[in-house]
């Protein structure tokens, strides 16, 4: 009897030394963030990380989400997370242009990839190899973090009919947008977020692009620039989570696979949510300003803007292999994904519009 006895407090010992709470040491990491805390859903899937992991682990891996409020440094999270001060971050690829060009495909590029066509890509093609390739160099693992889906054209005070409407704008757009714009005549401007409204408003600027309606209608641009168009030069803006090398690596199995799962969930619900505020905000912005004029930029606009786009593409790869490597893989892989959107997608909606 002693020994049934003793054999059934080993196995409740085991039982309980191979429990979540007892079989991990409880890990604390801390995120940084491009954004605000307030600013959904950008600051969504960092908030949702962390609070699945959490759960998930039963407690033994916590991660501290801090906005750009707490750390100040919006565009230093790269280099925040490479460094170890961070050992996560969340923000967009793009922003990296500077350091490494092949940074843009990870985010969107002009009249590229829709959000169904892009994460096709990433997960069942070769972009997610692609994407570490090119984060090796910074030794930090990046996965896709969010996305806004296709993001509006822009505000702007007076109404484009023609190329020489753009000359001489000044504008803010960022990223290889702001390059096309810039050849076909605009001032191209960055200008951070909290200054947008009072430029526009005062005419530092005449035009501007954001997001969609479920982010810009808490700025306010539609009170100044009633002209909004529709999307060309982010189609899929993927935000990304930036991961530590070193740290990832200390994690146990289980604590990355909890990780992986975690950021794969919120980054497709951030794409959830802004479609959703975004249906709600256009519903609420056409009602309390009549006002606002939805337009599409004319053809010979639109053309111009695409051989501008593929003129600065071809160049760069002219001068990087990498470079080169990845904007063949994505246009193989869009030219075939596109007709099957073109086929499903597309003639739905045309098909159940020309039946109402």
């Amino acid at each position: 009897m002693k020994f049934a006895v003793k054999i059934a407090s080993a196995v409740a010992v085991l039982a309980m030394l191979t429990t979540p709470a007892m079989a991990e040491k409880t890990v604390k990491w801390k995120l940084a963030m491009t954004w605000p805390s307030t600013l959904t859903p950008l600051a969504s899937p960092p908030a949702k990380v962390a609070k699945m992991v959490k759960e998930m682990s039963g407690g033994t891996f916590i991660i501290k989400v801090e906005g750009k409020e707490k750390h100040k440094a919006p565009l230093g999270i790269l280099d925040m997370v490479k460094g170890g001060q961070y050992q996560m971050g969340h923000s967009g690829s793009y922003y990296w242009k500077g350091k490494d060009i092949s940074t843009i495909f990870f985010t969107t590029i002009p009249f590229g990839m829709t959000t169904a066509e892009q994460y096709a890509w990433f997960y069942y093609d070769d972009g997610m190899k692609y994407m570490q390739q090119v984060y090796d160099r910074f030794k930090v693992l990046n996965y896709p973090g969010g996305n806004t889906g296709v993001q509006m054209g822009g505000w702007f005070k007076k109404e484009i009919n023609s190329l020489e409407d753009l000359k001489g704008l000044k504008m803010r757009i960022p990223g290889l947008a702001g390059e096309v714009f810039a050849k076909l005549g605009v001032n191209v401007t960055n200008i951070p977020a909290g200054e947008l409204y009072t430029s526009l408003d005062r005419g530092t600027i005449d035009a501007l692009e954001w997001v969609g309606p479920g982010m810009d209608i808490k700025m306010g641009f539609h009170k100044v620039a009633p002209y909004y168009y529709t999307g060309w030069h982010e189609p899929a803006s993927e935000m990304q989570f930036l991961v530590n090398k070193r740290a990832y690596k200390k994690l146990s199995p289980e604590h990355q696979a909890i990780l992986q799962t975690a950021m794969k969930a919120a980054a497709a619900d951030m794409y959830y949510e802004n479609f959703a505020a975004s249906a709600n905000a256009w519903e609420q912005m056409k009602t309390e300003f009549p006002n606002i004029k939805v337009k599409t930029f004319p053809l010979p606009v639109l053309k111009a803007m695409k051989a501008a786009t593929d003129d600065l593409l071809d160049s760069y790869a002219a001068k990087d292999e990498q470079f080169k490597a990845i904007l063949e893989s994505q246009r193989k892989f869009m030219k075939k994904a596109r007709e099957w959107t073109i086929i499903s997608d597309y003639n739905y909606i045309k098909t159940s519009m020309d039946v109402k």
